[in-house]
């Protein structure tokens, strides 16, 4: 690569008015990559995890856990659009359960949690430019009434840096869509807003000692008790939920134990080094991955960004994209962004917690959301939502026709009575254009396949089973 056009980058940042700690990070990253620092952690740098607390040994009624509630805050990462499918607003505004919204059983968690604990429990959302307003409007229309205490907002921006063109690291212009010229650097952005917006020192100022943050679209991460008593009376300052790693979750990001330093850390698939990936995907050994479930200690880490002055030393992860996701043919981009769960390496004593699948279920596509919206998975009175205790085995592989089923609109179209029965399948894949009617059961390993044109249609009550081997 020529020399790097820093100039034109920083232009590009000071004319965003972007924050001066934020522009620092980002022409670091430039550097790194310019350089080739392209964030890869190969095999050899690993060695195993060792043995790992679980939530099943924890005690939920642990005092230490009443009394750091009261100085606990809940924040979700709430900046991620739904244009995978094909939405233009805030992905926690699709309808997940019972007619309720990503956001709706959020608030009800909060609530929930506010009147049994007797807690203040403030509920921050890391919004990107693009949610906050329908995210915020959304609240005020069907949750009037709620806020947070001591003044806190209910939502605080994260940044945008801009996309790179590929071949030159010039920052990449798109008069189709300007807005398309800019990225979130990352979760890890969240250490960088949470002291722009000064919401760390508020935070501090006002008593608050922990953070549990997770993803907007994972309702089975609801604030726990047992956990938060472990990390309150050990003094963790830093934990991430972790859980066994499935067929589903061979390209997912893994924790590792760094072999240099012995301490914990996270490898995504864009660090692996490309001759590597088998090796990465072998879920036997490296068994357990991310949930973004992680619990910080503010304190903690108000003292960790004082040490790195104000950037924690993470991993580089390179997004190779275009600039328009939904156009192949458009500029080749690069998207430089870090993890929020790498900085599990940046304190001493962190650790880990292997949870149960219950605690992860997230929605990334529509098989997810079908998945979530059946039976397969209920809504708690504490409004969390997680698999039917009759569920023994992990989610069924679900494939819908991604010709048909990948927006919502589309998929709406298709179940438009509902999500099918997912109790007892193993798996579903759907090739061509089906609709779903009314009461379908789908049992074992279905495989259904219309190769026509023509719209094909399953009945009211059908169910679907693989048929036994005779």
């Amino acid at each position: 690569m020529p020399s790097l056009p820093l100039a034109s980058i920083r232009a590009r940042l000071d004319s965003d008015r972007t924050p001066p700690l934020v522009a620092r990070s980002f022409l670091e990253n430039v550097r790194r990559w310019g350089s080739g620092d392209l964030g890869v952690i190969p095999g050899r740098h690993l060695s195993p995890i060792g043995p790992l607390p679980k939530l099943s040994d924890l005690d939920e009624l642990d005092p230490a856990g009443e009394e750091a509630i009261r100085r606990t805050v809940v924040i979700k990462l709430n900046g991620g659009l739904g244009t995978g499918m094909g939405l233009d607003k805030a992905k926690s505004l699709i309808v997940a359960k019972n007619g309720l919204t990503f956001l709706d059983i959020l608030v009800r968690q909060i609530e929930f949690l506010r009147r049994r604990c007797r807690a203040p429990l403030p509920f921050l959302l890391m919004d990107s430019f693009s949610t906050d307003a329908d995210s915020l409007a959304s609240i005020a229309a069907n949750h009037p009434g709620f806020a947070n205490p001591d003044g806190l907002p209910l939502s605080f921006l994260q940044h945008r840096v801009p996309k790179l063109v590929a071949e030159t690291a010039e920052p990449v212009t798109w008069p189709d869509n300007p807005q398309l010229e800019w990225c979130p650097p990352g979760h890890a952005d969240i250490y960088l807003a949470l002291q722009t917006t000064g919401l760390l020192d508020r935070l501090l100022a006002s008593g608050y000692r922990h953070a549990f943050v997770s993803n907007s679209d994972n309702l089975g991460a609801i604030l726990h008790m047992g956990i938060l008593g472990f990390v309150a009376r050990r003094r963790i300052p830093f934990l991430m939920e972790v859980t066994a790693r499935t067929e589903c979750d061979r390209k997912g990001g893994h924790l590792a134990r760094d072999r240099a330093s012995g301490r914990l850390l996270l490898r995504e698939s864009a660090q692996c080094p490309a001759d590597e990936t088998e090796d990465f995907q072998d879920i036997a050994k490296y068994s357990l991955f991310n949930t973004n479930n992680l619990w910080i200690d503010l304190e903690a880490l108000r003292d960790a960004l004082a040490a790195y002055d104000g950037l924690l030393s993470l991993p580089l992860i390179v997004n190779r994209k275009t600039v328009d996701p939904v156009r192949p043919d458009s500029t080749p981009v690069v998207q430089l962004e870090s993890a929020m769960g790498a900085a599990i390496s940046c304190f001493e004593g962190a650790t880990a917690l292997v949870v149960p699948r219950r605690r992860f279920a997230p929605v990334k596509t529509t098989n997810d959301l079908l998945a979530v919206r059946s039976d397969l998975y209920r809504l708690g009175e504490d409004h969390q939502v997680t698999l039917h205790p009759q569920r023994f085995a992990p989610p069924p592989d679900i494939r819908l026709d991604p010709r048909y089923c990948k927006h919502i609109a589309d998929f709406e179209l298709r179940f438009p009575n509902g999500a099918p029965s997912l109790l007892y399948c193993d798996s579903l894949t759907v090739e061509g254009d089906i609709r779903f009617g009314r009461d379908v059961r789908v049992e074992g390993a279905v495989h259904l396949r219309n190769p026509t044109d023509r719209p094909a249609t399953i009945p009211d009550g059908i169910r679907l089973h693989t048929p036994i081997a005779r």
